[in-house]
């Protein structure tokens, strides 16, 4: 556009009103204009239509039609030349309605009456503008949408002008529905107290950097270091361009790192107290076991094994502190942890409750540990105990062995994980289950949920404690009312017999496409790349809504459906169900991070072809997929 030209087109029925703003165009001080002037709704759509104009003054009041109605039609046919309203005195509603509908701006008459040129100048001046720079900021940022980084500029309403792929992806919100939205409809700011500090500093420093923790409109909590910058265009337009980092993941691995810090700095602290309390103890115990020979009064003797007893509870509780602190290293030996399983399940048959029900499940040609036999039975009364305790009235308790073979990919998802061979003992209910507020505080030593008196806190602080002795870890999943599923990971030993065999090879693909969908953007982003890196072509969804709306499309490309059941929006058996009415041939794979039966049960009654859980390695994955796809 020649800035020294500007074409207005004035749509006006009243010819006095024609006159009257061209008197005004005359007396223009920066640059000359171009005015023409049409009479009627009709002929001004169809010179709209011709975008030979840079900008367009409409009157509200066109004859039976108005100057709104012709704005939106302007606006939905792709006109992109600045519009500004003219209304009457006081017609604050449609004035509002025409910013809404996309105005770039509105004037009233009886202010132009009262200050004439300047004000007309002014908006034609303010309106051109903004468009130029709304324009360039399109140009300009449509390189960026190569970025991995959100990158969205918003005016000084909160009103989105432009979104990047990147912020579609970390938002579940596609371009077309995000501009001209506010932030607030877009997701949801934990701390609006920061955001408007935020602001303030901006407006008074030009840029501001921090950490916003926000909510999406699929409930999915995110954390982004987020940098903005004000970006200034002429004297009065303003935007901000904001560049948001995803770093959720991040977070949560140093949540973790944090988290494994703490319980080691309560277990220096208890290591301590354990060792000057059996300093303690030692003595009360060792005299009055003396004194037990050399007291001749009955009545005494009789008081001694009370102090005894005591005595020696107080040092197992001692014990049970050294062992979550590793203070206490038992003899290791080679061990199959079938033969303790069984064990286990014979105890738990003979002493537990007859109302629950106890199953086990060993894989065969399992893998052996190096361990202390009696800390490991202790690691598994421990859990079998608070299973038992976890359902009052009854329930199932099963547990299970299982050979894993830890990779990269696994290795990813958790931080005490390491690359190679474990052995995987799986100690679940389907009791009351472990509050999601308390379950970060479950391993720490002396916390319990159990009345006083029935229980010291020190059972899953001794299970951290030995299971990180033997160079293992564990991981918990837990749904209120929905039992609970500890899974302890032990490094496995190489077997003399099995040294020489070699690793089979990793199942490929032909360039299968397959649909993962994730609403844990870390998990669809390791899948992705895992299954690309052996032959196959992956698609990815965010929810169950958008796994549906891809599978419409790509249906005939897509030969597997690999979902998680736990999503916001729409649950995985709701998305399996609605993928099974596109095509009821259709093969899916559930994956879950807590495989209770019933949640596998009901799985598999709809139809899924098998069921993965998380986390799980290349090798699982791949094993899965070629298992199903080459079923008929």
């Amino acid at each position: 556009m020649d800035n020294s030209r500007i074409r207005v087109l004035l749509v006006d029925d009243d010819e006095d009103d024609y006159i009257l703003t061209s008197n005004w165009f005359g007396e223009f001080q920066v640059a000359s204009c171009e005015l023409e002037w049409i009479d009627n709704y009709a002929a001004a759509k169809a010179a709209i239509a011709h975008k030979n104009h840079d900008i367009y003054l409409v009157d509200y009041r066109l004859g039976i039609h108005n100057g709104l109605e012709l704005l939106r039609e302007a606006i939905a046919d792709g006109c992109s030349a600045p519009i500004i309203l003219l209304t009457g005195q006081g017609d604050r509603e449609i004035d509002l309605e025409a910013m809404k509908a996309g105005a770039a701006d509105y004037l009233e008459k009886n202010q132009l009456a009262q200050v004439g040129a300047p004000l007309l100048e002014r908006s034609i001046r303010y309106a051109i503008e903004r468009k130029q720079t709304e324009q360039k900021i399109r140009e300009q940022a449509a390189l960026l949408d190569v970025a991995t980084d959100a990158i969205f500029v918003r005016d000084l309403d909160e009103q989105i002008l432009y979104w990047n792929k990147a912020a579609e992806r970390l938002y579940g919100c596609k371009q077309e529905e995000a501009i001209g939205k506010k932030m607030q409809e877009l997701w949801q700011e934990n701390n609006l107290l920061q955001l408007q500090e935020a602001l303030q500093f901006l407006m008074k420093n030009g840029s501001w950097e921090g950490e916003l923790h926000q909510k999406t409109k699929s409930h999915k909590e995110i954390t982004v270091e987020s940098r903005w910058t004000l970006v200034q265009f002429g004297k009065k337009l303003q935007c901000i361009l904001i560049v948001n980092t995803d770093i959720t993941q991040k977070k949560q691995l140093e949540a973790q790192f944090l988290r494994a810090q703490r319980l080691e700095s309560i277990g220096t602290l208890a290591s301590g107290i354990a060792h000057d309390l059996n300093n303690v103890l030692a003595p009360i115990l060792m005299t009055a076991q003396l004194l037990e020979t050399q007291i001749p009064d009955e009545r005494s003797r009789r008081l001694l094994p009370i102090l005894i007893t005591n005595a020696k509870r107080g040092a197992n509780l001692v014990k049970q502190v050294l062992s979550f602190t590793r203070g206490v290293q038992g003899e290791r030996t080679l061990l199959q942890l079938k033969h303790l399983i069984r064990e286990i399940q014979q105890i738990v048959k003979e002493t537990f409750p007859k109302s629950i029900e106890v199953s086990t499940k060993i894989s065969p040609n399992l893998g052996t540990v190096s361990g202390d036999v009696t800390q490991l039975h202790q690691v598994l009364m421990n859990l079998c105990v608070n299973a038992r305790d976890a359902m009052p009235n009854g329930g199932k308790l099963k547990i299970s062995l299982e050979n894993l073979l830890i990779d990269e990919n696994y290795a990813k998802m958790n931080l005490d994980a390491t690359v190679g061979p474990y052995i995987v003992i799986n100690v679940s209910d389907t009791g009351v289950g472990i509050r999601p507020e308390i379950l970060e505080r479950i391993f720490e030593p002396f916390f319990t949920t159990k009345e006083l008196g029935k229980g010291t806190g020190l059972g899953l602080s001794t299970v951290l404690g030995i299971v990180k002795s033997h160079g293992g870890f564990i991981n918990v999943y837990s749904e209120e009312g929905r039992g609970s599923q500890f899974k302890i990971y032990l490094p496995a030993q190489e077997a003399t017999e099995t040294i020489e065999e070699t690793e089979p090879e990793l199942p490929q693909g032909n360039g299968e496409l397959i649909l993962v969908v994730d609403d844990e953007a870390a998990i669809r982003d390791i899948t992705k790349t895992s299954l690309e890196n052996h032959n196959y072509k992956t698609i990815t969804a965010s929810d169950g809504i958008e796994a549906i709306a891809l599978y419409a499309e790509h249906r005939d490309k897509i030969s597997l459906v690999v979902t998680d059941m736990v999503m916001p929006s729409m649950d995985g058996i709701t998305t399996i169900r609605t993928l099974q009415k596109i095509n009821p041939n259709v093969k899916i794979i559930a994956v879950s991070g807590l495989a209770t039966n019933d949640k596998v049960n009901a799985a598999y009654e709809i139809g899924i072809k098998a069921f993965l859980s998380k986390p799980y390695t290349t090798n699982q994955l791949l094993q899965t997929i070629n298992t199903v796809t080459n079923k008929n």
